[in-house]
């Protein structure tokens, strides 16, 4: 149920957890493998881990703060960055190479190829262990989560808590920039992770498709919005992003997390918000509990409310309810 409290949290996403790789035996010989990592890991598990050669962590703040008007703004986390950050830690700029300037719409991503390029450049290779944070909670680094999983990436995980759990325990902040060679990075395209318009409109009249809207109720309800037009596109239901944390800000167990992202691990679903970033976190989520055909709507409503003659709802029943 929607609380102002809980969507306090809203913004919160990411990170805990580690496991071991298996020994493997050849004839007397036993070699140990490189220490697996989780999708999720914790403060602990990442100091315990922070000088590992092939570790790269980075940070992907974005604040997203009052435009003086009723709305809101994002600002880039860089400052943020400046001002102290995890040591070692690089720097995933979302307003730079991590997203496509040429487009209208905020954080829209770039080709596979550009972000590749953008991801070597901050020392990430095929071999490397990539952990990702950001200072607000956990949705800006799963973004880039979700897109180093788009280019055939899939050894990262978020730091749980983000940077406030690696605060929290009394760790030190650096400033210093991060140092790194650049990496090389091979392109596995998976273009089946991000969902376009075109998809979206023809999944309203899919039964097979589950389309799901992660914006707080009241935006989903069309009470209040950010964007062209109230309301959700039509024939979505509503799992708000903050639902997935915890009162701390971190992801609740995967058996909470079960209850609230249910139906057909193995069907189609459409994650999308304002703009694919809310989006991606909840895609994290559903990616650990196993769903195997998730996507992320990029554009999400920016694009689509723009548009008039694009389905949307709002609604009214509920705001009957409440007066």
């Amino acid at each position: 149920m929607y609380s102002p409290e809980r969507a306090s949290i809203s913004s919160l996403l990411i990170a805990a957890c580690a496991l071991l790789a298996a020994c493997s035996d050849k004839g007397d010989e036993v070699s140990v493998a490189e220490p697996a990592m989780d999708t999720l890991v914790s403060a602990d598990w990442l100091e315990e881990h922070l000088d590992d050669p092939d570790l790269v962590v980075l940070d992907a703040t974005v604040i997203v703060q009052p435009d003086g008007s009723g709305g809101f703004v994002s600002v880039n986390g860089r400052p943020s960055y400046e001002s102290g950050h995890i040591p070692t830690a690089g720097f995933a700029d979302l307003f730079g190479d991590l997203s496509d300037g040429d487009s209208p719409h905020e954080f829209t991503r770039p080709s596979p190829e550009q972000f590749a390029a953008a991801m070597e450049a901050l020392g990430v290779s095929d071999d490397s262990r990539v952990v990702l944070y950001d200072a607000v909670g956990s949705m800006w680094a799963a973004r880039v989560w979700w897109m180093l999983r788009w280019i055939g990436f899939d050894r990262a995980a978020l730091l749980d808590g983000g940077l406030n759990a690696w605060t929290a325990g009394g760790r030190p902040l650096s400033t210093e920039p991060a140092s790194r060679p650049a990496g090389q990075l091979t392109v596995n395209h998976r273009p089946e992770l991000f969902a376009d318009r075109d998809e979206v409109l023809a999944s309203i009249e899919d039964d097979a498709v589950t389309l799901i809207d992660s914006l707080p109720p009241p935006y989903f309800r069309g009470e209040t919005t950010m964007y062209d037009r109230p309301g959700h596109i039509t024939g979505a239901v509503n799992v708000p992003v903050f639902l997935a944390f915890d009162d701390t800000g971190r992801f609740r167990p995967l058996d909470e997390a079960a209850s609230i992202f249910e139906g057909d691990r193995d069907g189609r679903t459409i994650n999308y918000c304002g703009g694919g970033i809310a989006a991606s976190s909840n895609a994290f989520v559903m990616t650990r509990l196993g769903f195997t055909n998730v996507a992320v709507y990029d554009a999400s409503l920016q694009e689509w409310t723009a548009d008039p003659d694009l389905p949307m709802e709002v609604d009214l029943e509920s705001f009957d309810s409440e007066d």
